[in-house]
């Protein structure tokens, strides 16, 4: 018989095992367990090996191996433990997600179902949506100046994004279609953490409280229902890291992903719906995960982020920042993400890169302007 074993190599990879028993080897493995191996009486913890028929040795063994001998699984220096942060074993720059993992489903759950909701998604042209914008007055010039970006949320990106030869008036599109997605998923985190910390100063929460923070603990992978780690994980991501990242995903919107897929950061699926990458070795089976908007693709990388163990020290970093009352710094952030990519510090170089050269760091003290009151409170 065998058992797989799955692991990861380089923080980003698979690493299937395959493991033979062999009947000396089960008889070890019971010793250390504390059963005595005896051919000739059976006593307590006594398993007498002659006399068992070979179908009830062999539903012992099934058994013995997989409920009571924890998998062989190797996780670089870390157990699998549901407590902590949630292991990756994708190849590619971001999670993959394992649809049929129950603990992922978990974290991702509340974003699927988002991603599911009707939409009456209308692909807009390059120039209706620059219309959109000017009779609006949204600019990006504006946004620097005053910091204050109008809450308009596209669902497509247009398809000529790969017929603006203009490079800057490509770019600058592409940042005015999704710096309103990214700040309102950061306005999200912050109505959640604000709330968080108003719980976190009661002496005793009511039931509505206690369900509230239940619920939160499973979105962020938090089955030890720990506070402090919650409090971590629970929180924004720099705006222009983000958007920094979806440019290089994406050839700031150009890739097939993008537009076929509104996928801005690349997660992979091996069982659920995606787009097969035109360069992936026959053999591989991966796809890359489609959404029905791009505001769904936005909501799944900042879970990834805030709860994937590969970007344990970027939450680390970033909980240092806050303890000392800092601005959160992309900049150093980024120097975070290294696993991000296959090509490691190469990756985190060209993020930077896109931030200074582009200026994005304008962008990250922008504030969305309301559409709700509740939203009022984080202007």
């Amino acid at each position: 018989m065998s058992l797989l074993a799955r692991g990861k190599r380089g923080g980003c990879s698979i690493v299937m095992t395959k493991k033979t028993f062999s009947i000396p080897d089960i008889q070890r493995y019971l010793k250390i367990r504390g059963f005595t191996i005896s051919k000739k009486k059976k006593t307590q913890n006594t398993i007498k090996l002659e006399s068992l028929p070979k179908t009830f040795l062999s539903s012992l063994i099934i058994i013995s191996i997989f409920f009571v001998t924890p998998l062989t699984i190797n996780l670089s220096k870390e157990k699998m433990d549901l407590s902590k942060d949630y292991e990756n074993t994708s190849k590619n720059n971001l999670k993959k997600l394992l649809d049929n993992d129950l603990e992922t489903k978990f974290l991702f759950e509340d974003i699927l179902s988002f991603d599911e909701q009707p939409k009456d998604s209308v692909r807009l042209s390059a120039s209706t949506i620059e219309e959109l914008f000017k009779s609006t007055n949204y600019s990006l010039d504006d946004v620097r100046k005053n910091k204050l970006v109008k809450p308009i949320s596209l669902t497509l990106l247009p398809a000529e994004m790969t017929k603006i030869e203009n490079v800057k008036k490509r770019k600058d599109l592409f940042i005015q279609i999704i710096l309103p997605l990214v700040i309102a998923e950061n306005n999200n985190i912050k109505l959640d953490r604000k709330k968080l910390f108003t719980i976190l100063n009661k002496n005793k929460n009511s039931t509505t409280e206690q369900n509230w923070l239940n619920s939160k603990f499973k979105q962020y992978g938090v089955i030890s229902k720990d506070l402090p780690t919650l409090k971590v994980r629970m929180d924004e991501i720099p705006t222009s890291m983000i958007i920094a990242q979806a440019a290089k995903e994406t050839g700031w919107g150009t890739s097939r992903f993008a537009q076929e897929g509104n996928a801005l950061f690349g997660q992979w699926t091996w069982s659920g719906e995606g787009i097969k990458p035109a360069n992936a070795d026959k053999d591989t089976t991966h796809k890359i995960m489609k959404f029905n908007v791009l505001q769904a693709s936005v909501k799944a990388y900042q879970r990834n982020l805030n709860t994937h163990s590969s970007y344990r020290d970027f939450r680390s970093a970033r909980a240092e920042m806050r303890d000392n009352g800092e601005k959160l710094d992309s900049t150093a952030l980024t120097e975070h993400l290294d696993s991000y990519a296959e090509t490691g510090k190469e990756y985190v170089k060209i993020l930077k890169q896109i931030i200074r050269q582009n200026n994005l760091e304008d962008f990250d003290d922008a504030k969305l302007l309301p559409s709700s009151i509740e939203l009022k409170s984080l202007i």
